[in-house]
């Protein structure tokens, strides 16, 4: 029978032909956790008794969320963390000495390859299926279970087939089309399913692109976005192996069967796309940038990173809009790069310069504003546009606040003006 990529990677994970709906038990490639949940994780896998994970280098542990420490308590959680990596020798430990947002900083190490089966107890881990992986969230617990045996039972998902069609227009990004499909399907109409990117178009995304697409197919409740290795990804995987003397394992490429099963097939015309701008309060509420203009809406916060958008392709856009500009008298910027190697790469190229320059402060790599945690909240009845990738009531901050999400180019436009604004117009 037919398979879906998702369906072939289990299959090779498990050892025979596996479908949509089957209840697996696999093994898995690479576990990753953070300093908010791993202590979790850490409690549940010493209680079980266990001495010893069960695949060492494939576990990797990122402080990311609340460091450097915000409080005593992020603190103590990051303390759990560093003590637990000592104590095992841990390869895979990530924190401010070669800091990262997790799911930027594990593709950037070669941690994360095509064919991988990758749980993390994040959300947003199934971000890594744009490398041609089956990636997705799992809880505390589910984590310290893999960490004991290696893997975790798994239900195949059913998959909506994604095509996108035509070329982006210069402002129209990654971004942008996962803002229309979770406009199209809802926060809940992926449930359970892998939102599977395809269509020529996908020859025009960058991986940055690619990231950010499979980051938020979360937001849209699916288990898992992938999009098919390409030479794109190639030259992405041959990069990281320069850098970093080669990759954690030789990848896997899975391609699915012309003739595959889906539960739905959605087409985009993105040729036709504008940038697509969620209102407040679920990413499921996208209006076009035309309609977001004549609504005249003023923002108190300009928010450029995240693990979605804050990729060195981000602050490029960014620091080109910017050149030569001054942020509004009314409006504050906020940029968070994504990995340290990223802010690195960006002050080489001048861009940092560039923000500082416009008005901006930049921060250290941290999920601290995406979730109202620090380095960036909302006060009362404060509106924010921001590239992360979740507005619900309270995300960034007050529960009074507005958060509008958007791509990073849509972001740094409005920060001059001080309302949001097409950055074609300028």
């Amino acid at each position: 029978m037919a398979q879906t990529i998702t369906e072939k990677i289990f299959s090779n994970h498990v050892g025979h032909d596996v479908f949509a709906g089957e209840i697996v038990r696999s093994p898995i490639d690479m576990v990753i956790g953070n300093d908010i949940t791993t202590p979790i994780s850490i409690k549940a896998f010493e209680e079980s008794g266990a001495t010893k994970l069960a695949n060492p280098d494939g576990f990797s542990i990122v402080l990311d969320h609340f460091i450097p420490a915000k409080d005593i308590a992020s603190a103590n959680q990051a303390k759990v963390s560093r003590d637990f990596a000592a104590k095992h020798n841990l390869k895979n430990f990530f924190d401010e000495k070669d800091m990262g947002i997790e799911h930027a900083l594990l593709p950037e190490k070669g941690l994360v390859i095509p064919g991988d089966v990758i749980i993390g107890a994040d959300s947003h881990t199934c971000t890594h299926g744009a490398l041609g992986a089956f990636s997705t969230g799992m809880g505390s617990t589910d984590l310290a279970f893999a960490m004991v045996t290696g893997g975790n039972w798994f239900k195949v998902p059913e998959a909506i087939k994604v095509v996108f069609k035509g070329k982006p227009s210069q402002f129209v990004t990654g971004k942008d089309l996962i803002l229309e499909i979770i406009r199209i399907l809802g926060v809940d109409g992926a449930l359970y399913k892998t939102l599977e990117f395809t269509g020529d178009t996908i020859q025009y995304l960058s991986m940055d692109d690619r990231f950010s697409l499979c980051n938020m197919a979360i937001e849209a409740g699916a288990k898992n976005g992938i999009v098919a290795v390409d030479d794109i990804t190639r030259e992405f995987l041959d990069d990281r192996a320069k850098v970093n003397g080669g990759l954690r394992d030789t990848p896997k490429e899975f391609y699915s069967d012309e003739d595959a099963v889906y539960s739905q097939v959605v087409e985009i015309d993105v040729a036709a796309l504008e940038p697509v701008i969620a209102y407040p309060f679920l990413p499921e509420n996208g209006h076009s940038i035309t309609q977001a203009v004549e609504d005249n809406i003023k923002v108190d916060q300009v928010f450029v990173g995240s693990c979605t958008n804050g990729r060195l392709s981000d602050l490029k856009i960014a620091s080109e809009i910017l050149n030569g500009k001054k942020i509004a008298q009314h409006t504050r910027m906020i940029v968070t790069p994504g990995t340290q190697m990223i802010l690195r790469e960006a002050t080489k190229l001048g861009y940092i310069d560039i923000l500082i320059d416009a008005g901006a402060v930049v921060s250290n790599p941290t999920c601290g504003a995406c979730l109202g945690g620090y380095m960036g909240i909302l006060g009362d009845d404060e509106v924010c546009i921001s590239t992360t990738n979740r507005n619900f009531v309270g995300r960034m901050g007050s529960r009074t606040s507005k958060v509008y999400l958007s791509n990073s180019a849509v972001a740094a436009a409005s920060a001059i003006s001080g309302y949001i604004t097409d950055p074609s117009s300028l």
